[in-house]
């Protein structure tokens, strides 16, 4: 780790996430890297899947509760991660 681990605040997800669609996975790593939190780790298991490295990935999706499914697209899972991620911050304090 570069820093010390820090909750992310929801646009550091979206940005990352945003760099996954732009086909920028390093720069997305770099984002989540350090972040302690499900969401962030699901995210950081996303980029490693992207990057083609399955067992990794496979690491942070276990760390956040969630199985990874190959067959699943990666559209499709940030299409779902945008969405929560929309539902969340739109949350009042």
């Amino acid at each position: 780790m570069s820093g010390p681990v820090k909750t992310p605040h929801p646009q550091q997800l979206a940005d990352a996430i945003q760099r996954l669609v732009a086909n920028d996975w390093p720069a997305a790593h770099a984002l989540v890297q350090d972040l302690d939190d499900p969401i962030a780790w699901r995210v950081h298991g996303l980029v490693h899947r992207v990057e083609g490295d399955l067992a990794n990935a496979g690491y942070w999706y276990d760390k956040a509760g969630v199985t990874m499914d190959a067959a699943r697209s990666v559209e499709d899972e940030i299409s779902e991660l945008r969405e929560y991620l929309l539902l969340t911050n739109a949350k009042p304090d």
